[in-house]
């Protein structure tokens, strides 16, 4: 069943958006890339109504599929190398094992246009491998269509920039890869370059390098122990053992800003989440809590949380909605303003938090109106409704095992 807004209501707002695109560009401040022209479309792909929201699951054994959350039906996508990390930046997905990263087109994004959006559909498909020696870390920007995605290879130290609007042509095309010792390192797109960490001698990154599309230093700044990288509307955003550098580009220049933490915080964020687009994310760290770095302002907030966490989101939206997924398979939802807990559900996955293999496989995505978290060893995924007591609006069935898990269609 359908539970989102009808699309003729939604059809009508996009119709008003459409209308006025040429008077209301998008800020360009708040972007981190170059801006597509004709908003985001591809040859061959439809321009609909209202966002075409798919889940994504990968197995064990690679075999992977997607769900469309607007009428139920499953797709098969075929199989790539059993992933030990799935990332997505809305449209693509992309699969990192231990000899590369194969990419999948889940045919289906938003192009952001600020103060609205347009929404498009096309045909999946297995895009291709990009072979790398350790299992990449990736980073993707804030659009499908433009600019480019990230990979860095910590065994070898690739690191490798690639173009997006060849993958939406079904190519494959590297704009940038540099050699740099290897490390558990990060390369994230920032205009038309990117932002690449560099190690010390004992393999710990501990710098930032800002550098053009062909490779060349513009600017750094201090890093220790970089680790976790997301893309907002107001930034590009590295943490960092002492806070995070949010980064964006004016013109052709890097602006590097440091954000320290607060003195006496609790251990440092590791990786962030949130809603696509919005400047607020949510930190996890030793699981203890929730950091959220709102981007906008600089500035970090601690959320204590009644039990540790596995996972967690910041919504951003009006209310201000936190989703955490609790180590003892709660879903809980906090008000960031508050620090207050709203809701929470009863334990959803006991056989998953049984197996410590599955246990760091639980996913959890949100968008403007529900959150989806993986349950691997049950074989569903539940649809939350956070904004109305934690409600399980749905458990879904995908055609594959929730291993890995993406939303797309973002």
């Amino acid at each position: 069943m359908n539970t989102r807004t009808p699309q003729a209501v939604l059809a009508a707002v996009i119709f008003l958006a459409v209308a006025g695109c040429g008077s209301s560009p998008a800020p360009q401040a708040e972007t981190t890339g170059s801006t597509p022209s004709k908003h985001g479309e591809i040859t061959g792909a439809a321009e609909v109504a209202e966002p075409q929201l798919h889940l994504v699951a990968i197995d064990a054994a690679g075999k992977a599929s997607m769900l469309d959350l607007l009428n139920g039906a499953g797709t098969e996508l075929g199989s790539v190398h059993p992933p030990l990390r799935v990332t997505s930046d809305g449209r693509f997905v992309f699969a990192a094992s231990t000899t590369g990263v194969e990419i999948i087109d889940t045919g289906v994004w938003t192009w952001d246009h600020g103060d609205h959006s347009h929404y498009y559909r096309a045909g999946p498909a297995l895009v291709g491998p990009v072979a790398g020696q350790g299992v990449a870390s990736v980073a993707t920007g804030p659009l499908s269509t433009s600019g480019t995605t990230g990979f860095f290879f910590p065994t070898s130290g690739s690191a490798v920039l690639i173009d997006n609007a060849a993958l939406g042509d079904g190519r494959i095309s590297e704009t940038l890869r540099l050699e740099i010792a290897p490390h558990t390192g990060v390369i994230a797109p920032l205009g038309d370059g990117a932002l690449v960490t560099e190690p010390d001698g004992s393999g710990t990154p501990v710098r930032l390098r800002a550098v053009t599309a062909s490779g060349a230093e513009l600017t750094t700044t201090a890093c220790p122990a970089a680790a976790g990288t997301i893309a907002t509307r107001a930034g590009l955003v590295i943490g960092c053992a002492d806070g995070a550098v949010i980064a964006r580009s004016e013109g052709a220049n890097p602006v590097l800003e440091h954000v320290p933490y607060p003195e006496g915080s609790p251990a440092p964020a590791t990786s962030f989440s949130g809603r696509k687009g919005r400047p607020t994310v949510a930190g996890l760290g030793d699981g203890t809590g929730v950091w959220l770095l709102n981007t906008r302002q600089r500035s970090w907030d601690w959320l204590p949380t009644s039990t540790p966490v596995l996972a967690a989101a910041a919504v951003d939206d009006e209310a201000g909605h936190v989703v955490v997924v609790s180590k003892d398979g709660t879903v809980q939802v906090y008000d960031a303003k508050s620090k207050e807990q709203l809701s929470a559900t009863a334990p959803l996955m006991p056989a998953t938090l049984a197996d410590p293999a599955l246990t760091g496989r639980v996913e959890l995505t949100v968008d403007g109106e529900r959150a989806y978290v993986s349950a691997p060893a049950e074989g569903v995924v539940f649809e939350i409704a956070y904004a109305d007591g934690a409600r399980i609006a749905r458990t879904l069935t995908l055609l594959t095992q929730p291993v890995h898990l993406a939303e797309t269609g973002r």
